[in-house]
């Protein structure tokens, strides 16, 4: 079980380290980049366009319409700079 949560982790610091090499890419587009900071945004700002004390939907905003910008910003974006932005540098 603990290694199953170690490889989650070192997946969702991967998935933190791609959107951010894509955030600071010189060929990403401006729309896409807009894209993924109202994602950031959206996760930190302390309130929602949903209340989250409403049972169930409340809770539900945050999954549909964070992944639903990161699929827009990804769509915007070339497929060069996106394979550019998964590929990790070794150190």
């Amino acid at each position: 079980m603990l290694e199953k949560l170690k490889h989650i982790a070192a997946q969702l610091k991967a998935e933190f380290e791609f959107y951010r090499r894509l955030q600071q890419h010189p060929e990403t587009p401006m729309l896409a980049k807009a894209l993924l900071w109202f994602a950031i945004g959206y996760v930190l700002m302390p309130f929602d366009l949903i209340p989250d004390f409403l049972p169930v939907i409340g809770q539900l905003d945050d999954l549909v319409i964070v992944p639903i910008l990161l699929y827009y910003a990804l769509k915007l974006t070339p497929a060069d700079v996106i394979a550019a932005c998964r590929i990790v540098p070794t150190p």
